[in-house]
């Protein structure tokens, strides 16, 4: 069997009553970027059209899925990410063999600048996350159609979705999929208190690794109907505590969509479910929980 295979189908996690979330540490890497990065390769198929290396600028958890994809397609991948990502996940990354390139901290920007250059230097598939519509596709198809499935089977009221914005991938493919079926919905979108870029303010360094990541990408802030700060150390105390309370051992992202979450049902009593996302897993940041 493939191993895309594993791909999904995470369960639900209640972690109050009506805040619930979707699983996704429990995908074969780790992480919710399975979902796209497999998409965008099982749907552009770069192997077929000539390519033998792939390249893509990730704060850490789409390279780690790409990587892993690599090795089992038999193509090399080639990393650019910030130096001040976890060393968790870049030891990761070379354990899949991929070859790593590191920027500046706070300069994302130049992170896909490199990737750009590179792939056009060495005609090397550009993986392109930022910017390609198959990462919506990956979770319209499959995350937001795994929600309304459980919605539907279990008679629940999807009142918010509360998800933290990297891409922007998984806001805008719940958004398409699920908001159809539940007009009401409202979209809170999560982003670090130090780089409030969707709010208006300016790119800045925080250790949230996998949102903030200083543009707003993919996301039409026309489906955004409310914008959660979190702190860096509110992130990582969430988590922690999620471990200790809940048996959840997840990463700083996930403990920000929580705190999110509750602080949006505390203010808006929105009397449906609010879903959230558990983005991956703890153990790779132990070296900064």
């Amino acid at each position: 069997m493939e191993l895309t295979n594993y791909i999904g189908n995470t369960p639900m996690i209640k972690i109050s009553d009506g805040l619930y979330a979707k699983a996704e540490l429990m995908n074969p890497t780790g992480s919710i970027k399975d979902r796209p990065a497999s998409w965008i390769l099982k749907v552009q198929d770069p192997k077929s059209k000539g390519f033998d290396t792939i390249c893509e600028a990730t704060s850490g958890n789409m390279g780690v899925s790409f990587a892993w994809l690599a090795a089992s397609m038999g193509l090399t991948c080639v990393i650019v990410m910030p130096d001040n990502m976890s060393k968790e996940r870049k030891q990761t990354l070379e354990y899949y063999g991929a070859r790593l390139i590191e920027v500046e901290a706070g300069n994302f920007d130049r992170a896909i600048e490199i990737r750009d250059e590179l792939c056009e230097q060495n005609g090397w598939f550009n993986c392109n996350q930022f910017g390609n519509k198959h990462n919506i596709e990956a979770h319209s198809f499959t995350t937001a159609q795994e929600i309304l499935n459980w919605a539907v089977d279990n008679k629940r009221e999807i009142s918010a979705m509360v998800t933290g914005t990297g891409t922007g991938g998984t806001l805008m493919g719940c958004h398409e999929r699920i908001k159809p079926q539940f007009p009401d919905m409202k979209m809170v979108a999560v982003e670090p208190s130090e780089s409030a870029v969707m709010s208006g303010g300016e790119p800045g360094l925080h250790g949230i690794q996998g949102i903030g990541d200083g543009s707003k990408f993919l996301v039409s802030m026309d489906n955004v109907d409310y914008i959660q700060q979190i702190s860096t150390e509110d992130a990582k105390a969430r988590a922690r505590e999620l471990a200790k309370t809940h048996g959840l051992f997840v990463g700083i992202s996930a403990g920000a969509n929580i705190l999110a979450a509750e602080k949006y049902i505390q203010s808006v009593n929105p009397g449906g479910d609010v879903i959230t996302f558990l983005c991956d897993r703890g153990d790779r940041y132990f070296s900064c929980l």
